[in-house]
């Protein structure tokens, strides 16, 4: 008998559950991925793999408990083991706080529709330029290490209130470290991409090219504050963190740094006197994501009630104003502010912001260029003073030109803070998070320049 479809799972699950309410989400996803290091390919290879979310409900109204469950499951005695599993979940649960009302809704247009796979043909483009990035890094005593991994990922969600959503979500990403042959030096480049017809791989060992030729100069600087330049990679590292710390629930309860003093949330306050707009929309070209929630658990910022909610642009900051936090609909019954759950992507602009990054340093007299941020940790949620690491390229910048490397650094800076205090951003752009970006690839910010980032101590790491 031929396999069973993700929508023959889902259906299956749906039918045997015997909970009060269900909702099932089954993603099936294959993924395909090149590996090289010095100067060769080592490894390729294509994975599939289904994964089965059972959520399952007891009892009715406010006393609903709620039980889940996520397992890999390819048969529908699989999926049956899953559904016994949530529904003694939910029988032996207590009153869940986020209780609601299940979403209701039909089926999709696409509802019927196969999942879409990917194969090794994505890279079809890829491999043989960077055959002859290989050949040019060796002739030019550089050896290159790095990947390309892409995932397409098909999300089917289905209801007891009759609700069937599914949606395609395409998710790539490259990385390149570069480093001399005598090994002294390192740099990256990396991206994102929904489909690679984007990734010039001779563009990017052009650019490692470039940023080794600038480490032929060593400079030894101690801590301090430095006038410094950071690349859309390393802004999306830090914002990243600012939108996962911006769970209303948390804010609400005072306990981050968007909480009043004295109670509630900091929602309508001004964060920067700079037209800074940050902004999450499924449907934003080149980041497309999910259009409605999908929750396997329920915690500060999402809730298993709310799946299937339909989401749509968000405004996190509009022109330098806090606009929203992350909220389901339980926690905007709380701060009595709208619903505006998480979205799979984050937009970071400056108004009027044109720019280019190399523009950013051209008006730097003395300060530093950044590459990406590493081991990035929280030290004070009430102001979100992060800490972690440069990684992969510091360089001096002397009278708008690049001039050297420097060593490494340990920061301390607020995400926050450095809204208010940026003294120049060029445009936006797609960007990949070094840090984040295995669980967050759909960014999209600018270059900004801090006049006194915080470079609190050395850092011996290379």
């Amino acid at each position: 008998m031929p396999a069973p479809t993700p929508q023959d799972l889902v259906e299956h699950a749906l039918k045997t559950s015997r909970a009060d309410a269900c909702v099932v989400i089954v993603r099936d996803s294959t993924s395909a991925n090149l590996r090289w290091a010095n100067n060769t390919l080592t490894t390729n290879g294509v994975m599939h793999g289904i994964s089965v979310t059972v959520v399952s409900f007891a009892g009715d109204g406010e006393g609903t408990a709620s039980g889940s469950v996520t397992r890999s499951a390819s048969s529908l005695d699989q999926v049956v083991s899953i559904v016994e599993a949530a529904d003694a979940a939910a029988a032996a649960g207590t009153p869940a706080e986020d209780a609601a009302e299940l979403v209701t809704g039909g089926a999709a247009a696409d509802w019927f529709d196969p999942p879409v796979d990917t194969s090794i043909e994505v890279f079809s483009d890829v491999a043989p330029a960077l055959g002859e990035a290989f050949g040019r890094a060796e002739d030019q005593n550089r050896v290159l290490y790095g990947f390309v991994d892409h995932d397409v990922t098909t999300t089917y969600l289905g209801s007891t209130t009759g609700l069937r959503q599914r949606h395609v979500q395409p998710t790539g990403h490259y990385g390149c470290t570069g480093k001399p042959t005598d090994l002294t030096s390192s740099a990256w480049v990396g991206g994102a991409t929904r489909d690679f017809s984007d990734v010039d791989p001779l563009a990017m060992d052009r650019e490692l090219a470039q940023r080794l030729s600038w480490a032929r100069r060593a400079v030894q600087l101690p801590a301090g504050r430095y006038d410094t330049i950071l690349p859309p990679a390393a802004v999306a590292d830090l914002m990243i963190y600012a939108y996962w710390s911006a769970s209303a629930r948390q804010a609400h309860d005072g306990q981050s740094v968007f909480s009043k003093p004295g109670g509630g949330t900091r929602v309508g306050e001004r964060l920067s006197g700079r037209p800074v707009q940050l902004f999450s929309d499924p449907a934003y070209g080149g980041l497309e994501a999910a259009p409605f929630v999908t929750a396997s658990r329920s915690d500060d910022a999402s809730s298993v009630f709310d799946n299937g909610l339909g989401l749509q642009r968000t405004h996190w900051v509009r022109d330098g104003r806090l606009e929203a936090l992350l909220q389901t609909r339980h926690s905007a019954a709380l701060t009595g502010l709208p619903v505006t759950p998480a979205i799979d992507n984050l937009v970071l602009s400056v108004d009027d912001a044109q720019g280019s990054l190399g523009d950013l340093v051209r008006g730097t007299e003395r300060g530093l260029l950044l590459t990406c941020l590493w081991y990035i940790r929280v030290v004070d949620p009430q102001t979100l003073l992060l800490t972690g690491l440069t990684r992969d390229g510091v360089y001096l910048v002397e009278n708008g030109e690049v001039t050297g490397a420097v060593n490494n650094f340990r920061f301390n800076e607020s995400p926050v803070a450095l809204l208010d205090r940026f003294s120049a951003a060029s445009r936006t752009l797609p960007s990949f998070s070094r840090e984040w970006g295995d669980y967050f690839s759909r960014t999209a910010t600018p270059g900004l320049r801090v006049p006194d980032f915080n470079m609190s101590s050395m850092s011996q790491a290379n």
